[in-house]
């Protein structure tokens, strides 16, 4: 799974996904509404006690490279965290998945602007069928404050999706999160002191898991979206609606209804569909650079 291909990027993807599933499982059981910033002060500190050990027993030649990047990055990672638990307070968990779920939507149209990247007739199909498939699961008693921090957590993901292109190719990925990270300790410190909230032991449980989770996701995305173009791949980010569906049943009670199967089927047919052509080709092309080689 190294990510350099079409199809091993998709599948770091979804195996991202999932991991980004049983965060947002963690973050809902906290219930952490009235002490959101102390929550995500606990989640960046944990994140570094976690990569730490990893990233320092390896030595660089230039550690802070890109050092203004990553600040953003870290800095845009406290405003999504922020986002989800506001939005996975007031939401029940398939339902503000789906809403995260347009995050590729717009990491298409923004590498389409920024980035100038060219978009397959697939790749506009499979966005336009997974967002059809978004709308066909909403309902209009979600709309609210929970409904626009969903919308603004799946924006800032899909800005800070496509600047993982711009890091320097020198830092291996663990490098670049644990210095995001770093970076976001400060305001992440400064939003928590101002809030004033203590969470339980409880609490501080659940934030580590989902610091785990969150590393294993932002991993996920540092390959999937490194050597691929984005408009590729990021059709696979709908996966993780369907194992939010599931663990939205199992853990939390939620219906399973028409309108979350036929909204799912919009998402995940398409990307299945993307997914075989993408390795047909390949195949093709692989067996053609054969063929050439044989012939000369």
């Amino acid at each position: 799974m190294s990510g350099k291909t079409i199809s091993s990027a998709i599948l770091v993807l979804v195996l991202g996904n999932l991991m980004a599933t049983v965060c947002d499982v963690l973050v809902k059981l906290a219930n952490a509404g009235d002490a959101v910033f102390q929550f995500t002060f606990y989640r960046v500190l944990f994140m570094c006690v976690v990569l730490a050990p990893l990233v320092l027993r390896k030595r660089v030649s230039r550690p802070l490279q890109g050092i203004g990047l990553h600040f953003v990055r870290g800095n845009l990672w406290v405003l999504t965290s922020v986002l989800l638990v506001i939005s996975l307070s007031h939401l029940p968990l398939a339902t503000a998945n789906a809403v995260f779920y347009t995050a590729p939507i717009f990491i298409i149209l923004l590498a389409l602007i920024f980035y100038r990247e060219k978009v397959s007739k697939t790749v506009v199909f499979a966005a336009i069928s997974g967002f059809a498939g978004v709308l066909v699961i909403l309902k209009p008693s979600y709309i609210g404050w929970g409904m626009l921090s969903a919308l603004g957590f799946a924006l800032v993901l899909a800005i800070n999706s496509l600047l993982i292109r711009k890091l320097p190719s020198g830092q291996s990925a663990m490098h670049g999160l644990l210095v995001a990270q770093v970076c976001a300790l400060p305001v992440a410190a400064i939003l928590a002191l101002y809030e004033g909230s203590i969470l339980s032991l409880y609490q501080l449980l659940l934030a580590f898991g989902a610091s785990i989770c969150s590393v294993l996701y932002s991993l996920a995305c540092l390959v999937g979206y490194r050597y691929v173009a984005s408009s590729q791949v990021s059709s696979a980010e709908y996966s993780g609606l369907l194992f939010a569906i599931i663990a939205g049943w199992a853990m939390f009670g939620e219906a399973i209804d028409w309108s979350l199967l036929l909204g799912a089927a919009l998402i995940v047919v398409p990307l299945i569909y993307v997914s075989r052509r993408d390795i047909t080709v390949e195949k093709a092309k692989r067996l053609s650079q054969s063929a050439t080689l044989d012939a000369t």
